[in-house]
């Protein structure tokens, strides 16, 4: 029933930002997010699903959080979506500083990142390290598991991290 614009202002305004500073800001964020205001007029069903991927973007960063929780963000998109949504929220991460808690069940996803990794199973933590420390030498048994199932397990799959 709300824009866009609408959506992402609604939780300023309930905060209590002015009505136009809210909107001004949630028109920052479009941009930011790689939508524009061209954007702001519409409604969410009518973006596709990489777009409504940034608009949540967009709406959990408009009140500054110092740690944004991205829980499985990825997993319905394509390849080449889930690569452009991967690195928007990489570079979010860098230009804000921003902690992210990245909760995913793909490995890979997972590499490309984070920059440490933390392996639960059965609701217990088995692993913590550096990304790159964790793929090339994982200690417990089940992250082995895990990192032998990935296919392609061959080609490199981290960038710094």
């Amino acid at each position: 029933r709300l824009t866009v614009l609408r959506m992402i202002a609604q939780g300023l305004i309930l905060h209590g930002m002015l009505e136009q500073e809210a909107i001004e800001k949630a028109l920052d964020l479009l941009e930011l997010v790689g939508l524009g205001s061209s954007a702001a007029n519409r409604f969410p069903n009518e973006f596709s699903g990489g777009q409504r991927h940034r608009i949540g973007i967009a709406s959990a960063l408009a009140l500054n959080p110092p740690l944004l929780v991205a829980s499985d963000p990825v997993p319905a998109l394509d390849v080449s979506v889930q690569s452009q949504v991967l690195a928007l929220l990489d570079d979010l991460k860098k230009k804000f500083g921003l902690t992210m808690l990245f909760v995913t069940h793909d490995l890979r996803v997972a590499a490309q990142v984070c920059d440490s990794i933390l392996v639960m199973q059965k609701g217990r933590v088995v692993e913590y390290g550096r990304t790159k420390e964790v793929f090339d030498s994982p200690k417990h048994s089940y992250t082995q598991q895990l990192l032998n199932a990935i296919p392609g397990r061959g080609f490199p799959l981290w960038g710094d991290n």
